[in-house]
């Protein structure tokens, strides 16, 4: 199976995770796709593969030099995000000449290079695209069709000398749990890569350290008719807290390094409200501050209010750099792999998250490489199929190179 026709399948796999089930893995659609993964990578011929309670899949390529060499793990999610369906994908593989491009012709959806310059990088090009009406999946069915495709390429190749690679795909990723069972120890590798970083390029050692809140009011409910100097409105409680934190630390006024709070959900009546928020910063330093004014910002609603306000927060993963960086060789070696393919390597810092971030911490020492995909988790999202044969190259020449070390 071609590369590009292994991703084109693996989209048609619904596996949208959500964060409401509290099963592992939270949607069915992912133990499914596992399962059918389990078949293609015995028909591959790779070994040692094992498929977990909670879909946790695993498999060996043997190394196949006397040689000793570390194992290297490549690593990959299999879940879609919950913030648009990914059921009923439809991929349509165009040659872009440039200008908009029209997804959904009778709900007016367009992939406008106005709205999206990135897709100026890639005229000439065939690039996958959606319907308009699903996310398409890249994130990151991309990096597990390369990571596969890599695999039965080095099984097919012998000649290209490697050690012991270990595979492994992971659930739930996209709801922050795809590290909660992934057995560091089994899988037995000193070091491994994520590969679900974004554009050809992408080389990341680097993320946010992460939180996520949840601030629930509680109001006092009367007859409006009757409500003066009785009422409290938690809804009004709620909309009075978001507009105390600072409007430039949002997403959408944020870049590079800055930091950010990000209002999520909200929901509310007069009795009650919860506002729900993630929290994001590279600096462990501005990170702590932030949570810390989330704190001080109820201490002052209560004050306002007494007993109206409950802050829960809780720490989600923290930047790898400070487990990686000691361990810069891996880095170098994704960086040296990239360029002897062709691709220029942006080490830059993720503004998110991976299942490395957590791995690092578990013992893993885990950056992440691009796997091709733009525009992640909605309509807009597109794979240039130039970008996806890249990260499946990196993926080989990394194995390569590391045998080629003294």
């Amino acid at each position: 199976m071609e590369l590009t026709d292994r991703f084109l399948k693996y989209v048609t796999f619904d596996t949208q995770s959500s964060e409401t089930t509290g099963t592992t893995p939270s949607t069915p659609g992912q133990r499914v796709f596992a399962e059918a993964l389990v078949k293609e990578l015995e028909e591959i011929g790779l070994e040692d593969i094992t498929l977990d309670d909670n879909s946790y899949l695993m498999a060996t390529l043997p190394a196949n030099t006397d040689k000793p060499l570390p194992a290297i793990g490549f690593i990959a999610h299999l879940d879609t995000s919950p913030d648009m369906s990914g059921k009923d994908v439809t991929p349509r593989i165009i040659t872009y000449k440039g200008g908009d491009i029209v997804l959904c012709a009778e709900e007016n959806i367009v992939l406008s290079p106005v709205m999206f310059p990135e897709l100026n990088d890639y005229k000439e090009q065939d690039i996958i695209v959606t319907n308009g009406k699903t996310l398409l999946g890249a994130d990151d069915k991309a990096g597990v069709a390369a990571i596969i495709s890599a695999a039965k390429y080095l099984k097919e190749h012998p000649e290209i000398k490697h050690g012991k690679i270990r595979i492994g795909f992971t659930p739930d990723e996209e709801i922050g749990a795809g590290a909660d069972y992934f057995d560091v120890e089994k899988f037995g590798c000193e070091f491994a890569y994520t590969i679900d970083g974004g554009q050809v390029g992408e080389l990341e050692y680097e993320n946010f350290n992460a939180a996520g809140a949840k601030v629930t009011f509680k109001g006092l409910n009367v007859h409006p008719g009757y409500a003066k100097d009785k009422m409290l409105n938690a809804s009004l409680l709620a909309m009075e807290f978001a507009s105390w934190l600072p409007a430039g630390q949002r997403p959408e006024h944020t870049a590079g390094y800055e930091g950010f709070y990000h209002l999520t959900g909200m929901a509310g009546t007069v009795e009650e409200a919860t506002l729900s928020y993630i929290i994001r910063d590279h600096n462990r330093m501005l990170f702590e501050e932030k949570k810390e004014a989330l704190r001080k910002l109820v201490e002052k609603m209560n004050e306002m209010h007494p007993g109206s306000t409950v802050l829960e927060l809780r720490d989600q993963y923290y930047n790898m750099r400070e487990i990686v960086e000691p361990k810069k060789y891996i880095v170098d070696l994704a960086f040296k792999a990239m360029m002897a393919v062709g691709v220029t390597p942006l080490v830059k810092p993720i503004r998110g998250g991976t299942d490395g971030a957590r791995l690092s911490f578990m013992g893993l020492p885990c950056p992440n490489i691009f796997a091709g995909g733009l525009n992640f988790h909605g309509r807009y999202e597109f794979l240039p199929v130039k970008s996806l044969e890249k990260s499946m190259e990196t993926i080989i020449k990394i194995a390569e190179l590391s045998a080629l070390k003294d």
